[in-house]
């Protein structure tokens, strides 16, 4: 049961809204979305938000994309389906969703990462992975149920 809807409250309301924005930025940004798609999922997956994780994949499946790589998300390294650009985004996100697990991001992580991305795509996968890590922590702590998200369902929230 959920024990808190932030948005329900003045200050949770308009850091929402905030959220919203900087996501509704990145989105503009040229990092690829199949590969946004892809880190929001792997990271709530890792930090156990069935709320974002309704949320992106019940989004993906609306942008077209296919059951079978969402699916494999969670078994990236055991699978042919993603790109090596995806890939490397997928490890800079798991280590960075697991910091505490780690002593940061390896020199190798990294450099694979910089070889797919240019520095204002590698800017955006990095406020992707903090603001995704953001949300799912918020989310958790509140205990905010996945299920019942509707595809598209927080279109223009930011602009309200």
């Amino acid at each position: 049961m959920i024990r808190l809807n932030p948005m329900d409250t003045e200050i949770g309301g308009k850091l929402a809204k905030r959220f919203a924005g900087v996501s509704s930025l990145l989105d503009r940004s040229t990092l690829p979305a199949e590969i946004r798609t892809l880190v929001q999922i792997r990271a709530s997956q890792l930090n156990g938000c069935g709320f974002c994780l309704d949320m992106h994949i019940k989004d993906a499946v609306a942008a077209g994309e296919t059951p079978v790589r969402l699916a494999l998300v969670a078994a990236w390294r055991e699978t042919t389906v993603y790109t090596d650009a995806e890939r490397a985004a997928l490890a800079l996100t798991e280590e960075a969703t697991r910091l505490a697990d780690s002593t940061g991001i390896s020199d190798d992580t990294w450099s694979h990462a910089r070889k797919h991305f240019d520095d204002e795509q590698l800017s955006a996968l990095v406020c992707l992975i903090g603001l995704i890590n953001a949300a799912n922590r918020m989310n958790v702590i509140v205990a905010m149920p996945g299920g019942s998200y509707e595809a598209g369902m927080f279109a223009g929230f930011a602009e309200n």
